[in-house]
C-alpha cells in the first residue's frame, strides 16, 4: 500500500494533509477523493452562491491528481 495526502483548497485557503492515508489502488484514491469532497460540501454548502472545493492528491514523491467540486446558484426571481 502507498500513502496518499489529500490537500484541501476551499474558501478558507489551503489546508495541507500531513498525515496521509494508506490506499492500495487508484480506485481507492478516487473513492477517497469523492468521499472527502462530498463531506466538505455537506458541511460548507451553501456558503454562498458560488463555491469551488478542490483537492490535490500527492503520493510521497509528487502530486498525482486534482479533483474539484463546483457549486453555483442563481435565483430566477
Amino acid at each position: 500500500m502507498a500513502r496518499y495526502f489529500f490537500d484541501l483548497h476551499n474558501g478558507d485557503g489551503p489546508i495541507r494533509d500531513n498525515e496521509g492515508t494508506e490506499l492500495a489502488s487508484r480506485a481507492e484514491v478516487l473513492r477517497e477523493m469523492a468521499r472527502i469532497l462530498v463531506d466538505i460540501a455537506r458541511d460548507e454548502l451553501p456558503a454562498g452562491e458560488r463555491t469551488i472545493i478542490s483537492l490535490t492528491v500527492r503520493s510521497e514523491q509528487r502530486p498525482i491528481s486534482v479533483a474539484s467540486l463546483a457549486f453555483s446558484n442563481e435565483w430566477l426571481d
